[in-house]
This record gives C-alpha cells, sequence and structure tokens, in this order.
C-alpha cells in the first residue's frame, strides 16, 4: 500500500481520544492523550505514524505493542478524573485534542489551556 493510500484509510477509520503510556523502558513511561484511530476489527490502533498491534492479554507491561520497533505500550480510554497512570506522572496533552479532552472528557473548562497534567500514583 502507498503512504498516500494508507494515510487516506487511517483517515476514514473511526478515532477516540486515548491514553497512551510508553512501557518499553519499563512500568512507568512517557505518557500522553491523543486521538487514536482504530482498524475495522478494532485489534489494531494507529497514532502518529505508528501501528500498535493488541497483545490480547499476553502484555507483560502493555496491551499493545508498536509493530515497528516491538515496544509494549498501555492504550486506554482516559478516566474522567485523570487517574490514568499507574505509577503517576506528567500526561502531556496533544493539542490538536486538548479543548476536546478538557471540555468532553474531565469536564473542567477552566482547564483548557493545559497541555498536561499530573496523574496520580494508584493505591
Amino acid at each position: 500500500m502507498t503512504p498516500a493510500r494508507k494515510e487516506a484509510k487511517v483517515s476514514t477509520m473511526k478515532s477516540r481520544i486515548m491514553y497512551l503510556e510508553d512501557k518499553s523502558e519499563g512500568l512507568s513511561g512517557p505518557a500522553r492523550i491523543g486521538r487514536v484511530s482504530f482498524s475495522k476489527t478494532g485489534s489494531t490502533l494507529h497514532y502518529g505514524g505508528r501501528e500498535f498491534q493488541s497483545l490480547r492479554g499476553k502484555g507483560i507491561k502493555g496491551n499493545y505493542i508498536d509493530v515497528e520497533t516491538g515496544d509494549e505500550v498501555w492504550i486506554s480510554g482516559p478516566k474522567k478524573d485523570g487517574s490514568d497512570s499507574l505509577y503517576g506522572g506528567v500526561v502531556e496533552i496533544d493539542e490538536d485534542i486538548r479543548e476536546e479532552y478538557w471540555l468532553r472528557i474531565r469536564g473542567l473548562p477552566e482547564c483548557r489551556d493545559q497541555t498536561s497534567y499530573r496523574s496520580p500514583a494508584k493505591d
């Protein structure tokens, strides 16, 4: 598939704002909120030019694997209270979904200009 055709295919897929955390370096890693596109079956996700395949419960630290690099990643729906990260940490928010995230997901219109937040650690 040509890059232009692949890009067109990705843009017609269903998408959703999701939490993504890189688990390649350990249990905690860089995290962000961004718009993820789903394949027809939902087992493959696309984000930032990368493709992620579901580990179907067989991952050690993550639930998806980067098809190109083999790195594990945790991808899930964002939590309304912002407690997305298991061990806590700063979560960056992609600019193209920032306002929608703060208004629709978090219900905090006063935060709409914030580009990141601190996710509390789980007890």
